[in-house]
């Protein structure tokens, strides 16, 4: 299995680091320093692809804290950063009060993209995707925002998050050929019935597919795998691997396109998900996994 996989222009790690964990969502928020070192763990294990997002942060009144922290940490690791790819998105909104809102609108979305490449400190940036659809807007006219910020030199590549198959036509139609690089839907052992078929249709079209919460979420998903998906267990003790490795590599293997960014607010965590890059399941484990976990 190869380690790299492409989205668009790029070559990436097949593993990314999912970095919300950093800021928001779990059980626990990490220090700024065990945040930072979290980046660092993932990028010494050989992930060069970081996907955060403008709303990840601990209150509305922080938006961008992800972002920052990934900028710092790509700053100051020991390591060559030129070939790291960051992921970050925009389109939903945050206010006073934590009133939660999206806002497709041509004027928001070029001021989110400018605050976001200001706090990544980068004159473009890699991959930026409409984060979840705004329904009081065409999603084409949306879309057509998100091209021209590609082919105004802003970001290097567009992609769409949380949507279906007819929503990533659309856009696909709209991009033009080649134009949409990446799509980024929930998909786990634990949720899959609306992303199935969006993985397939990436995969027809060389679209890089991204599961996001691939191990089932901060909510304690991750840590009850074993638990709840019997055949992960059996898979993973065949290799003497975790079932989180043993699930990651499932994705893997259901398509070159894939690309699972699994998210992490511990070093350990995303080092031995990074390992799944080297895990290679036989043709009958997968389809037994796939056999009791998809539901297609």
């Amino acid at each position: 299995m190869s380690h790299h996989r492409r989205i668009g222009q790029f070559t990436v790690s097949s593993i990314g680091l999912g970095a919300m964990p950093l800021s928001t969502g779990g059980s626990t928020t990490p220090s700024h320093d065990e945040a930072v070192a979290v980046v660092h763990a993932a990028l010494d294990a050989g992930i060069t692809l970081i996907d955060t997002a403008d709303i990840y942060a601990p209150s509305w009144d922080t938006m961008g804290h992800n972002e920052s922290i990934v900028a710092e940490a790509l700053r100051t690791w020991a390591g060559d950063a030129s070939n790291v790819v960051v992921a970050t998105k925009g389109g939903i909104t945050r206010a006073e009060g934590e009133r939660w809102g999206r806002d497709g609108s041509p004027a928001y979305i070029r001021e989110a993209v400018e605050r976001s490449r200001e706090r990544l400190g980068v004159d473009a940036i890699d991959l930026y995707y409409w984060h979840r659809p705004d329904r009081t807007r065409l999603y084409a006219e949306v879309v057509e925002t998100f091209g021209r910020l590609k082919a105004d030199g802003i970001v290097k590549e567009v992609g769409v998050s949380n949507a279906n198959v007819e929503e990533l036509q659309v856009a696909a139609d709209v991009l033009g050929e080649g134009g949409l690089a990446a799509v980024q839907n929930e998909f786990s052992p634990r949720f899959n019935h609306t992303s199935w078929r969006e993985l397939l249709w990436c995969g027809k079209r060389g679209i890089a597919f991204l599961p996001w919460s691939p191990l089932g979420g901060t909510g304690g998903g991750a840590a009850a795998l074993a638990e709840r998906f019997g055949v992960l267990t059996e898979v993973a003790d065949a290799h003497v691997v975790s079932p989180q490795q043993a699930t990651l590599a499932w994705q893997l293997a259901l398509g070159e396109h894939v690309i699972p960014i699994p998210g992490a607010s511990r070093a350990a965590s995303i080092v031995d998900s990074a390992r799944a890059m080297d895990l290679e399941l036989t043709a009958d484990e997968v389809e037994r996994i796939s056999a009791a976990l998809l539901q297609r």
